[in-house]
This record gives C-alpha cells, sequence and structure tokens, in this order.
C-alpha cells in the first residue's frame, strides 16, 4: 500500500498532535520530542509534525516541510527514482540514512516552486535523530550514498 506523506513545520508539538489526533480520530504512530507521525488509514495519509525547525527545509518556509509518497519496498523507490529520472526530474537517492527517527531508502526531487517531495520506504526504526529537518538541504553534508541517479561517488545530506 502507498500513502501520501504531508510533513508540516508546528511551533507547539503537543497542541499540534492534539489537534491532529481530533481531526483525524487517530493517535500517533511514533512520538518523539519535538516530532510527531500518524499512519492514517483513511483518508490513506503519513502525517509528520515537526517542532521549530531551526532552517528551512528545502528553502521552503512556513508550515510546509516536504511532501512524500511512502512505498512498501527499496525496490519499489528504486523503481521510482527510475522512472523519474526518465521523466527528466533528475532524483536524488538516499539508502539506508536516519532521519525522522526511522532508518529509509528515499528519492527526492523539488517541484516548479521549490517544493521538496519523496517518494521513501521505512527500513527500520531508528532510537535517536540526525535531524529533524527533513530534507537533502536541510541536514549537515555527511558522507553518505545520496547521489543523482547515475552518479558514482560524492558527498551529499543524509536525512529524512
Amino acid at each position: 500500500m502507498s500513502r501520501v506523506q504531508l510533513a508540516l513545520n508546528v511551533t507547539d508539538i503537543d497542541a499540534a498532535v492534539d489537534f491532529y489526533s481530533k481531526l483525524f480520530g487517530a493517535e500517533p504512530a511514533k512520538r518523539r520530542p519535538g516530532y510527531a507521525n500518524f499512519a492514517i488509514a483513511e483518508p490513506p495519509l503519513k502525517l509528520v509534525l515537526i517542532e521549530n525547525p531551526a532552517e528551512r527545509s528545502h528553502g521552503v518556509v512556513g508550515a510546509l516541510n516536504h511532501l512524500g509518497v511512502e512505498v512498501e519496498s527499496p525496490d519499489e523507490v528504486q523503481a521510482a527514482a527510475q522512472r523519474l529520472s526518465v521523466e527528466g526530474l533528475a532524483p536524488i537517492l538516499q539508502e539506508s540514512t536516519t532521519c525522522c527517527y526511522a532508518v529509509q531508502d528515499k528519492a527526492w526531487v523539488d517541484d516548479p516552486d521549490g517544493a521538496p517531495w519523496e517518494v521513501y520506504t521505512v527500513l527500520a526504526d531508528a532510537p535517536e535523530q540526525t535531524d529533524l529537518g527533513c530534507s537533502t538541504e536541510a541536514c549537515a553534508p555527511v558522507e553518505t550514498k545520496a547521489l543523482p541517479i547515475g552518479a558514482t561517488s560524492g558527498s551529499a545530506s543524509a536525512c529524512c
């Protein structure tokens, strides 16, 4: 099952969790300091709440942090990355990156106005957070496998 992801910047994580719990009639699937996510069945949605991000996410300022499509497997991330590449969108691929309290594989692209989209799968839960900025630009540069499709080596960001 695939579902759309919406990641929002919030000023008060407790107030936001209370509001969205009531709005969707669901409790968070994961709750950590400054972070919560909801796995909502109807409508199929992964809602991520990130409290007071210190920097912009992909140049986006305001309530939107990033958007995404959660898929079930790394193969689906790879297939999406290939399809996006064929379409000329130049995805950035990240493998086994830790962010949003999870280890994930993902492919990133930006829409024409700079809104960041990721196609991702969760590989495992992670007890620690590397960054709540959740974008390829919001994280500190580190050596990783985040590369444009077809590239062979380099340094990029490691985050959700």
